[in-house]
């Protein structure tokens, strides 16, 4: 093939594989990436045989830049799964908050209390007494 080929084929590429990739939805984008993941495995192994069977200076040059490039195409697909999944887990509850607290409040608050309230505050507030009464109480 001469060489206007394949520059013809490598934009028509680029150019169906933009167009592909953009109509993607995110919920199928981790498997895909996955997928490709795996392509790109298969290319670093290629691109090493390549490199450790060069006999001339300039096929080696060319092998060891599609290693590096390859492996940091392999690493950040890794890396990219890794931030979809992150995206698809559930939020971790806060550890200093308790169920039913209010956010903010402090550990050991009553619920319902107002943030930043002193713990056991707000049990007897809810029923109309004064802080003395409360503090009675206990």
């Amino acid at each position: 093939m001469d060489g206007i080929s394949l520059l013809t084929i490598t934009v028509l590429a680029v150019f169906v594989g933009f167009e592909v990739v953009s109509k993607v939805s995110s919920t199928l984008h981790t498997p895909l990436m996955s997928g490709a993941n795996a392509i790109h495995g298969i290319i670093l192994v290629g691109a090493i045989i390549v490199a450790g069977q060069a006999t001339h200076p300039w096929i080696l040059a060319v092998g060891l830049l599609a290693v590096v490039l390859a492996t940091a195409n392999l690493v950040g697909g890794f890396v990219v799964t890794d931030r979809m999944l992150e995206m698809f887990r559930g939020r971790k509850p806060d550890k200093a908050a308790l169920p039913g607290s209010a956010p903010g409040s402090a550990p050991g608050a009553a619920p319902g209390s107002a943030p930043g309230a002193a713990p056991g505050a707000g049990q007897g507030a809810a029923q109309g007494e004064t802080g003395e009464k409360t503090e009675a109480r206990r």
